[in-house]
């Protein structure tokens, strides 16, 4: 079977036994503090296992795009050194919310395995929970007796709670687990030595492939278990170790998911795949990195110098440092898999097919820009290592961190040197890093607490900014010694931040009169939080939820703005513009869009005229919720990439045929209430995308007010001439040659100072020599005057002092043939005669400038010069 016929066989599968498929989540994760990435196929359901959402599915499968190079799922290091460890890889799995539990789940794995994908079930092992007492868990009976209808008992293994017990984090969701392991070691192996003895001892050869959890405990913050309410099923099946078990390979990268890059990589680099270890290494990190890169580009994550953006960004320079070192790569290249990735993947993932120039372009630039600092960095090595007998923990961590060098290859340069890497004090500044980092973001978050019953929040923000609600629940969160608390409501009408809207603030008001400000409005997977400074006196009760309308309007504004800019965008840059990220706040709109060239003045011009005629039309907003998403897009809605939507959406229209989107956020109700439009940036943010910064409504009044103002003062200041810009551009004009005639007149003025200034000199010591005070009006006038004097004067040690309002400087001249033949040095003269003003200079050993603060030494200063020569 291929690839692509043995994923499509899971998902039949799965379907024949009522399962709905869905579509695989953005890689790139939002509205969940405590993960980055999706890093297991369970992600996306976290709000349904945490029971904060409903669930419109009891049965549902997917293959889910996952990615762990991030915290406790790091296998970053692994990859392409092994053969079954990637950046990015899919996850197959199915899953029962209150339904089904572990006969099915075990029988159907049982059936797919061996019926289906008929695998050898010599081949195959199991493991189950064997408990754990200081947990008070006992072993999963029920699991090891329903395998053993199936399988040998020999074959039926125990496992520890680190290997058979699965939880989502220190708190949350959790249960035992049976995993199913595939041994792929050849005949005469498996008979030297069982595969019961090599399961979970990381063989390469003996591998888990899929994981069957059984979801029926809540681990809370004090780490105690509760039994959750329903019991559920998480499997999480490694669709990349499948088809290696399926196709009979001894690595993932044999198969064809892999094979088809790493021979293009392998052509292109004129290198067999297979001829040298170290070369294998490099094809199979590129193959297995460009995969990571891609889809995070295309889920909206661009490569950065901070969180998310940094990860993406370290993966895709370890893949340029490796085809750098060991294929030959010094040109870019990587960017060149991304079509035959995109095609590998099309009918599966498309969005990566629908992106793929835009991919193409980004990963194009990070490589450009990395190999000129892999260059930067290899020259920093050299110049290290020509005076260094050893390279020092903390210079290797520099290029680590700096230059993006993984330590072997730090390892690596220094072999070819005969230098030994401090590799203790390259671990131990990697370890402060992280424990920095770890300091940086540290958040403690404490159980919730039951106030009421409920768990679904009303939001009705829609349509009122005022609701009477009571708080179901709080918890307090503490970070860098500041606490707070975050309350979840029956009823709100506070907007949670989302789809690049700031949340809402304002007040909840008790039946008592007591007012407590909400700071904050946030959505923590199927949440919605609000957050607060203090909690009320009184927790139970009736609360008045109040949202600060005039912040609301003009985040409305803002929003509603955007839809029509995006629209605008496309009509005169073209149809290849997409939202690539967004801020909306009360103040500002911004706006990130994919497009390779800057947006020329007579284009924003344009964009602003089509968005200004759009609100001055008063379009009428359409809202039309609950609409199935197929239905959405097929009437021709636009969705944003890597946005995670629903079986029911939302679409906002403003004119039937010129801006229809999905959206979740809030909008003026008609285009009229924006009032003005204006753009008032354009920039760069990264490889093919633009930020447009605008404003709307009061703060574009502010700023047209202010502009007005400012030009009425500078007219007042011209004497109102009936031709501003005129009477402006003579102003500048005449500047301009009154600056040059000052500029003449220094000149005349300085250069006439070298005749009485060459008379002074004395010859001390067989030199030339003069130390002065001028009176000039500036460093350069000085300066060329000293360089006057030294071009006529041979064997001359020349110093001259000024003093400019209050700020002495000091000038060393002295002629080359001097400075070589005595080896002064007038950097180190002026230092010294600095310190009588109380300053620092330096310079080259020839000339040499120093300022101070201390006008009164400067006579001092001046004195003693002569002493260098005496």
């Amino acid at each position: 079977m291929t690839s692509k016929e043995i994923r499509q066989a899971f998902l039949s599968f799965f379907e024949s036994k009522s399962h709905q498929i869905v579509p695989s989540a953005p890689v790139v994760v939002k509205n969940d503090p405590t993960l980055m990435f999706t890093n297991a196929g369970m992600n996306q359901f976290k709000e349904l296992f945490l029971g904060e959402v409903q669930a419109q599915y009891s049965r549902v499968t997917d293959t889910q795009r996952c990615l762990r190079v991030s915290g406790k799922h790091n296998d970053l290091e692994e990859v392409g050194i092994d053969t079954y460890h990637h950046t990015l890889f899919e996850m197959l799995g199915n899953w029962s919310f209150g339904d089904y539990f572990k006969k099915e789940a075990i029988s159907w794995a049982w059936e797919l395995f061996t019926q289906v994908y008929k695998l050898d079930t010599d081949r195959l092992y199991v493991t189950i929970f064997e408990g754990d007492q200081s947990e008070e868990l006992t072993k999963d009976v029920e699991a090891y007796d329903l395998w053993k209808s199936l399988i040998a008992e020999e074959r039926i293994l125990l496992g520890n709670k680190k290997d058979n017990f699965w939880e989502m984090g220190e708190t949350g969701p959790c249960g035992p687990c049976t995993e199913i392991h595939y041994d792929m070691r050849p005949d005469q192996e498996r008979q030297a030595i069982p595969g019961q003895e090599l399961v979970n001892g990381d063989h390469p050869q003996v591998i888990e492939v899929w994981n069957l959890v059984f979801m029926q405990y809540n681990r809370l913050k004090n780490g105690t278990l509760e039994s959750l309410p329903a019991k559920h099923v998480d499997t999480g099946l490694g669709f990349e170790r499948l088809v290696r078990a399926i196709q009979g390979k001894t690595s993932n990268y044999d198969t064809d998911v892999f094979q088809p890059i790493i021979q293009f990589i392998a052509s292109k680099s004129q290198i067999e795949y297979g001829a040298d270890e170290k070369t294998d290494i490099a094809m199979r990190v590129l193959s297995d990195h460009i995969r990571a890169v891609s889809f995070a580009i295309a889920d909206g994550q661009l490569p950065s110098n901070n969180k998310a953006g940094y990860v993406i960004r370290r993966i895709l320079r370890r893949a340029v440092r490796y085809g750098y070192t060991f294929l030959g790569f010094k040109t870019p290249f990587i960017n060149e898999l991304v079509p035959l990735l995109a095609e590998q993947f099309t009918g599966v993932f498309d969005e990566l097919h629908q992106q793929q120039s835009f991919v193409q372009k980004v990963v194009l630039e990070e490589e450009v820009s990395f190999l000129r600092t892999l260059t930067i960095g290899i020259q920093r090595f050299e110049t290290f290592a020509a005076s260094h007998d050893k390279v020092d923990g903390d210079f290797a961590f520099e290029l680590f961190d700096t230059y993006g060098f993984p330590i072997d290859l730090t390892e690596l340069l220094s072999r070819e040197k005969g230098l030994q890497v401090d590799m203790d004090g390259f671990r131990r500044a990697l370890q402060q890093q992280k424990e920095r980092s770890r300091a940086a973001t540290a958040i403690d978050t404490s159980d919730w607490v039951i106030v009421s019953q409920g768990d679904q929040t009303d939001f009705v923000g829609y349509d009122k900014l005022e609701a009477m609600t009571q708080i179901l629940r709080y918890r307090k969160i503490s970070s860098k010694g500041n606490d707070q608390y975050q309350l979840v409501l029956a009823v709100t009408p506070f907007y949670a931040e989302g789809g690049g809207q700031i949340g809402d603030s304002g007040s909840l008001v008790s039946f008592t009169g007591e007012e407590i400000y909400v700071t904050d409005t946030k959505k923590e997977n199927g949440l919605i939080v609000h957050f607060v400074n203090e909690l009320p006196a009184v927790l139970q009760g009736d609360f008045k939820a109040v949202v600060d309308k005039a912040k609301r309007i003009d985040i409305e504004s803002n929003h509603s703005a955007t839809h029509l800019l995006h629209a605008a965008l496309k009509e005169v840059l073209g149809e290849h513009v997409n939202q690539k990220g967004s801020l909306v706040n009360a103040s500002v709109l911004r706006f990130d869009v994919s497009h390779f060239a800057k947006i020329t003045a007579d284009e924003i011009a344009r964009i602003e005229d089509i968005v200004n005629h759009k609100i001055r039309e008063n379009i009428v907003l359409n809202e039309q919720r609950s609409i199935p998403y197929r239905q959405a897009i097929d009437s021709g809605v636009t969705a944003l990439f890597g946005e995670k939507y629903g079986e029911f959406v939302r679409i906002i229209t403003l004119g039937e045929t010129f801006s229809k989107e999905l959206c979740g956020g809030t909008h003026v109700s008609s285009t009229g209430q924006i009032g003005y439009f204006k753009i008032i940036s354009e920039s760069a943010v990264a490889a093919g995308v633009r930020r447009i910064e605008a404003i709307t409504g009061t703060h574009a009044f502010a700023v047209i007010k202010e502009q007005f103002d400012l030009v009425a003062s500078m007219r007042e200041l011209l004497n109102n001439p009936k031709d501003f810009i005129a009477a402006i551009s003579k102003f500048i004009s005449e500047n301009a040659e009154l600056k040059k005639e000052v500029e003449n007149n220094i000149k005349e003025r300085t250069l006439s100072m070298r005749a009485d200034l060459e008379a002074k000199i004395e010859i001390v010591n067989g030199v030339n020599f003069l130390a002065a005070t001028v009176d000039l009006p500036n460093a350069d006038s000085v300066k060329m005057l000293a360089y006057a004097i030294k071009g006529e004067i041979d064997n001359l040690f020349l110093v001259l002092g000024a003093d400019f309002d209050g700020k002495p400087s000091l000038i060393v001249a002295i002629t080359d043939s001097l400075a070589k033949e005595r080896g002064w040095n007038a950097g180190a003269i002026v230092k010294n005669l600095a310190k009588d003003i109380q300053g620092g200079g330096g310079g080259q050993p020839f000339f040499a400038t120093a300022g101070g603060k201390n006008s009164k030494g400067l006579p001092q200063a001046i004195a003693r010069a002569k002493e260098f020569l005496t």
